[in-house]
């Protein structure tokens, strides 16, 4: 029988071409929607995904890493006591606007460390050292800001909130989701250019080997007031819900990942209930000869799965090129094989659920048609 799907399958070329096509145009959809989503989202905690501390301390409440609020010094005093606390050393981010060589602005988000901590420079740098922020008004910034911020090299001089400073460092791979440029210095220099955030915003610790992260941050709850705590991927975590829901951001993308799906499965349903009512006496004639309902519903089954792999195969190719043409223009989509072996489920649950019609039609065939004129 299963010559006979193939058959079917490749009899109307046309027809085949078409089905290929909704199939392809599905898969792409549905690959680009997800994929710069997860791109998004990679965007959304990076900063908090790289840094290796074991704990974060944020204000109460926090909405996202993005958008946080200082939280006082004698707090920061006091997590250093809460036992189980090996390390701690201050964040601060808040919110600029840069000066452009050509006179205009853009507004920055300001990251400001501890160039000499313990927890290092995570970012990778392709000029310039980590260090070299300590000592004046001096930043970093990531080279995929040239959209926004212009052409900008080590030695160039901007200003942010009318203070001027020395690009000293450029970074690769460092992107916000808010699409404002990170802008990264020493921890005394970013307190300078806020006056609303001089302290630190977040507090990062390090526990002691052996402790239970968790035990050691419910003293933390327990021992400061007014704060909260998580662990780099619960933090993490609460800024890729607040960008997917609060926003709406994610219920976006599912409709345009929907749309794909339902177009592919109108297309394919269409065409192979095309193609069964073309092919209704033959499926007659099986009947009549002793053919279960079983082995023929297997035929369309295997017509539906052939155009699944076929289309899958097609749009996924396609989609790696256009992934090539995003890198390009800095935007990230992710494709992770666990990505790929979801769509091609996906793919074949659609095919194969939009071959019910025609199964449906096949099986209340009469096969004395068959011997009618």
């Amino acid at each position: 029988m299963p010559s006979i799907a193939r058959k079917n399958l490749f009899h109307d070329r046309i027809r085949f071409t078409i089905t290929v096509i909704g199939i392809t145009f599905s898969v792409v959809l549905i690959f680009t929607t997800v994929g710069i989503y997860l791109g998004f989202m990679q965007d959304a905690a990076f900063v908090v995904d790289s840094i290796p501390a074991d704990l974060w301390v944020t204000s109460k409440n926090l909405q996202n890493f993005n958008f946080a609020w200082p939280i006082s010094e004698r707090k920061a005093d006091q997590i250093k006591g809460v036992k189980g606390v090996a390390y701690t050393e201050n964040l601060l981010h808040s919110w600029g606007v840069m000066k452009l060589s050509n006179g205009g602005t853009e507004q920055v988000e300001i990251i400001g460390y501890d160039p000499r901590g313990q927890l290092g420079f995570p970012w990778r740098m392709t000029s310039g050292r980590p260090t070299d922020v300590e000592g004046g008004d001096f930043v970093i910034v990531d080279e995929s800001s040239v959209k926004r911020l212009g052409r900008l090299k080590v030695g160039d001089i901007r200003e942010i909130n009318d203070h001027r400073v020395k690009i000293v460092g450029l970074t690769r791979g460092l992107k916000s989701i808010t699409t404002a440029p990170y802008v990264i210095t020493s921890y005394d220099t970013a307190a300078i250019f806020n006056p609303y955030f001089r302290e630190p915003v977040f507090v990062l610790i390090r526990t002691v080997p052996g402790e239970a992260v968790e035990t050691v941050a419910q003293r933390i709850r327990d021992h400061v007031k007014d704060v909260d705590v998580y662990s780099r991927a619960g933090l993490s975590a609460k800024t890729r819900w607040y960008w997917t829901v609060a926003t709406g951001m994610g219920m976006g993308f599912l409709m345009t990942a929907f749309v794909g799906f339902v177009v592919g499965m109108v297309v394919v349903s269409q065409t192979i209930y095309s193609s069964t009512i073309e092919h209704i006496r033959e499926f007659g004639t099986l009947k009549a000869i002793g053919a279960t309902n079983w082995t023929i519903d297997k035929i369309i089954l295997e017509q539906a799965a052939l155009n699944a792999v076929i289309g899958f195969g097609v749009g996924l190719v396609l989609v790696l090129l256009i992934k090539k043409g995003y890198d390009a223009l800095g935007i990230a989509m992710l494709i992770p094989q666990t990505l790929m072996g979801i769509v091609f489920i996906v793919t074949l649950a659609m095919c194969l659920s939009a071959s019910i019609i025609s199964i449906r039609k096949v099986r209340t065939l009469d096969p004395v048609m068959v011997f009618r004129a």
